[in-house]
């Protein structure tokens, strides 16, 4: 007689694949955060240094900005300046970087 006993594994694959995702989302900030870092045009200093990231885990995402008053007439530029976007292309120029990163964690973390 053989006997099968079936485990239920899900909350520690749960467990797993969070922590994967987190470590994920969090190297991603940083990548893209050096990224608007090195975009960011610099007068005094205090817009790039202002740049950082925030990992929001119950939504799964990486938010990158700052809290510099200005940054938005930087990015966007006003009828009397030209833009001098740093935000966007640091998250939209390296997708496919940072889905590889994404899976590399899924796969391998």
């Amino acid at each position: 007689m053989t006997v099968i006993v079936n485990e239920d594994n899900s909350d520690e694959w749960g467990r797993l694949f969070e922590s994967s995702l987190r470590r994920a989302l969090e190297e991603v900030g940083q990548v893209a955060e050096g990224y608007a870092k090195r975009l960011c045009p610099v007068d005094t200093g205090r817009l790039r240094n202002s740049i950082t990231h925030v990992t929001g885990y119950g939504a799964k995402a990486v938010y990158i900005g700052t809290n510099v008053e200005y940054a938005r007439y930087v990015e966007m530029g006003t009828s009397r300046h030209k833009e001098q976007p740093y935000l966007r292309p640091a998250a939209q120029n390296h997708i496919g970087q940072y889905r590889a990163i994404i899976e590399n964690e899924l796969r391998n973390g």
